[in-house]
């Protein structure tokens, strides 16, 4: 009697892949964890030291991962206003139900499109960009080199981009958010919605509640913490050759994105349950 092909066991070759691939996955959840737990105890321990050093360093980070990217983040939210704000409310008020305009652009664009859209950027910007200079200051000795002044390597290079990178993401997905909504509307007015300027707002105003403004805040503090993290992680981890660049930066694109994605989905659930 012949086997049918779903009851049939899987090649060994496949359960060896697959073996490996798990366990890579759990050896760098491992390495990343305890990374972002150093880096924790060293920026609560090391707090107020060196602050004439570091504060310039988080500033810079700012306007590199920050200020930088409005151009790109202008276009966006210009981009995602028209294409998903203007049609949207159109939209609803074809169907005469115009009045849930204010619940759908906060849902959509203050809670999950703005902070994702704007954290994929920084990532693709600035956080390749971080793995291929530290990659490249490992390989030539720095980080040894700071160790023998007794310079906390985490300290001094990975603290200020967490702090940078947090604060940039935060202060763009605002910037974003405010532009996709004010050029919503624009292209609302262009299509000759009969939705006032005020009614606009004022619904808007209806649909957001204070725990947005927190949970706004929490969200893409986090975003740029994991970037940062696991940027750095896959650029100190290791010192890196010419070849090994490739594989680093799109093993920290992904890995940074799985980890958005991922607090993103616990942050969905917390809406769900508020």
């Amino acid at each position: 009697m012949r086997v049918p092909l779903w009851a049939q066991p899987l090649p060994r070759a496949y359960l060896d892949f697959v073996g490996r691939v798990l366990l890579r996955t759990l050896e760098t959840i491992h390495g990343i964890g305890a990374f972002s737990l150093i880096t924790l105890g060293v920026a609560v321990t090391k707090f107020n030291r060196a602050p004439r050093v570091l504060r310039p360093m988080i500033r810079e980070q700012v306007y590199v991962a920050g200020l930088r990217l409005l151009p790109f983040v202008t276009f966006l939210g210009f981009a995602l206003g028209f294409v998903v704000i203007g049609q949207t409310v159109a939209l609803l008020n074809r169907v005469s139900v115009g009045n849930l305009a204010g619940t759908v652009m906060v849902t959509v664009v203050v809670r999950e499109l703005g902070p994702l859209f704007t954290a994929l950027l920084v990532l693709a910007r600035v956080g390749t960009a971080n793995v291929i200079e530290l990659g490249n200051s490992r390989a030539r000795g720095e980080v040894e080199a700071l160790e023998a002044l007794n310079i906390d390597p985490v300290h001094y290079l990975v603290v200020p981009r967490v702090f940078g990178m947090a604060i940039a993401i935060t202060s763009l997905t605002v910037y974003l958010i405010i532009t996709a909504l004010l050029s919503g509307y624009l292209f609302v007015f262009l299509q000759d919605v009969p939705l006032s300027p005020g009614d606009y707002f004022a619904q808007l105003a209806t649909a957001l509640v204070w725990e947005d403004f927190a949970l706004l805040a929490g969200k893409t503090a986090i975003f740029g913490s994991i970037i940062a993290l696991v940027t750095c992680y896959e650029g100190l981890s290791r010192p890196l050759r010419l070849e090994d660049v490739a594989g680093a930066s799109t093993r920290a694109v992904l890995l940074s994105v799985v980890g958005c994605v991922f607090v993103d989905t616990l942050f969905i659930i917390v809406y769900l349950v508020m």
